[in-house]
């Protein structure tokens, strides 16, 4: 069993968002002891724009430090020494694309277990797709409430590991509740996928994380640990 899939044995997936770079390899396994058991690494961009402003910001400071994607990949190696709990790099294309098949090679060899381009369309997706297969990577897409069924189908047959399903339209950021139709979307997905479903874009209270844990798979929590709070 994969290490994503041990994740979400129990449909209790923890997934937590921190940007690489912004953060140190401390602040990624104090997540783990607060129970996180997927990691979602950010490989900073300077134009992220699926992210709100504080995830916008924390990419300005790493790249500003410094931070590129080989540095990331130092990271998950240096993580990998310490936990065994799934490793999922969160990039946008621009940042890889140079040498991509060297960028996922390199990915898995430093115990990454899936990756998310959030900004690649599955259209693009078919050199990705085999090179993740190639080297036993999880390529995880995104849905969103917009998403129509046609589409919904052709994500879920590409997918691997799990389904991001981003409960709002927009970007990133923390909010107070979720949206009514939330039950409804995760059904309308599950008509199309055997794959666990994670639900992600604005739960930053233990309240909100366990109603989604009664409809969905898994939760992700990203600003508001970025902003260095906790659940």
């Amino acid at each position: 069993m994969s290490r994503i899939s041990q994740a979400f044995a129990k449909k209790q997936a923890f997934i937590g968002y921190l940007t690489a770079g912004d953060s140190s390899k401390e602040h990624f396994l104090s997540l783990i002891e607060m129970g996180v058991n997927v990691l979602e690494i950010g490989i900073p961009f300077s134009d992220p724009v699926a992210d709100g402003p504080v995830i916008q910001k924390a990419m300005v400071r790493s790249l500003r430090a410094g931070t590129t994607p080989k540095k990331v990949l130092q990271l998950v190696a240096e993580l990998r020494k310490e936990t065994e709990v799934a490793i999922v790099l969160f990039t946008y294309f621009n940042p890889i694309q140079r040498d991509l098949k060297g960028f996922l090679a390199q990915a898995k060899k430093a115990g990454a277990d899936g990756v998310l381009v959030v900004d690649l369309p599955l259209e693009e997706s078919a050199p990705y797709q085999l090179l993740c297969k190639d080297f036993g990577l999880s390529p995880i897409f995104v849905i969103a409430p917009s998403t129509p069924p046609e589409r919904i189908r052709a994500i879920s047959d590409a997918a691997k590991g799990f389904i991001y399903y981003a409960c709002r339209k927009g970007t990133t950021g923390a909010r107070s509740s979720l949206p009514e139709d939330l039950s409804e979307k995760i059904a309308q997905i599950r008509t199309h996928t055997d794959l666990p479903i994670a639900v992600g874009f604005g739960i930053s209270s233990r309240e909100t994380a366990n109603a989604v844990l009664k409809i969905a798979d898994g939760f992700v929590v990203g600003s508001h640990f970025v902003e260095g709070k906790t659940l």
